[in-house]
């Protein structure tokens, strides 16, 4: 009896890796729905997970902004 063998599933393009989650456990929302732990709107959180690359990048540069902002 032969031992099964595992299938391998190589991608010719593999997909870039996706942006990280700039979330550091600190949420605490002000009074314009903005996370003082990363600077993300609450809308933003709540739809990251369905944000492109692309999107993701763009918020990541406005939550920057916010965070100059904030400590200015």
């Amino acid at each position: 009896m032969s031992k099964p063998t595992a299938s391998v599933k190589i991608r010719a393009n593999p997909s870039p890796q996706q942006v990280a989650n700039p979330c550091v456990r600190n949420c605490c929302l002000d009074d314009g729905d903005v996370c003082l732990g990363c600077f993300r709107t609450l809308d933003e959180i709540l739809a990251w997970r369905s944000f492109s690359n692309k999107q993701r990048e763009e918020v990541l540069m406005a939550a920057e902004k916010r965070r100059a902002l904030n400590a200015g």
